[in-house]
């Protein structure tokens, strides 16, 4: 398996594929051809908003020349034929939105076990990416969540790295939820308490795995033991681990 953990792929919500930091070009390089791609929604129980992204997204890799011989989405309706849809696929997109709805998700169609042995491309965007996790953080996001003392902030997720990330650092850095700051009333107390590694991401930072070697390619930042740094910048990569 080849995965592609992305913050975003897209230059801005719904629009052409972002080419920084040679994210289309090792794509191109990983897929297979001919490419039948399978769609995961984050919202599986929204029939407008999973056709809306899936159609957004496939637009997007059709523009750059990318094109497939099948291309389904996953959503509720579809979740019984999953394991047949799997087998079928050589790319896999986990798209957007909500963490702890998509992987509430994942777990009903059984996608961990699905995965083992998995010879294709999987792509995460922001939610997607952060459900490939062994242990998901599913920071708080929306109001309530912080202040919830039920909300479970670890979940199990895929199972494809270990790498946690935060996506979107530039949408989300003056971002607050509940009256706390994401990053500094949230993420960085978590990190200390938790005793846990956050990548921080911004649009356009990826991280690439093969084989058990992982490399993340442009700017990012680590959330560890309550501080936050930055690592590398846009253009640079990083082969993983790293002190």
């Amino acid at each position: 398996m080849k995965y592609f953990l992305t913050s975003s792929p897209s230059v801005a919500m719904d629009g052409a594929i972002n080419p920084a930091n040679g994210f289309l070009d090792n794509l191109r390089d990983a897929l297979s051809d001919p490419i039948r791609c399978i769609f995961i929604t984050t919202h599986p129980d929204d029939a407008a908003f999973s056709e809306h992204c899936s159609v957004c997204m496939r637009q997007a890799f059709e523009d750059v020349g990318l094109w497939f011989e099948s291309y389904e989405l996953l959503d509720r309706r579809t979740a019984p034929y999953v394991e047949e849809m799997v087998r079928q696929s050589n790319f896999i997109i986990l798209g957007g939105g909500h963490v702890p709805t998509q992987n509430a998700f994942l777990h009903d169609l059984g996608l961990r076990q699905l995965l083992k042995g998995y010879e294709g491309v999987v792509m995460g965007i922001s939610a997607g990416s952060m459900n490939c996790a062994n242990i998901v953080y599913a920071q708080p996001e929306e109001p309530g969540e912080a202040t919830d003392e039920g909300y479970i902030r670890l979940l199990t997720g895929l199972g494809l790295t270990d790498v946690q990330i935060l996506p979107h650092y530039y949408l989300c850095k003056d971002m607050m939820v509940d009256g706390y700051k994401v990053y500094d009333d949230i993420a960085m107390p978590d990190s200390k308490a938790m005793l846990r590694r956050f990548y921080v991401f911004p649009d356009g930072t990826y991280l690439y795995g093969e084989n058990g070697n992982e490399t993340i390619f442009g700017e990012f930042y680590l959330i560890e033991n309550g501080v936050m740094r930055q690592v590398a910048n846009d253009g640079q990569s990083m082969r993983l681990p790293f002190v």
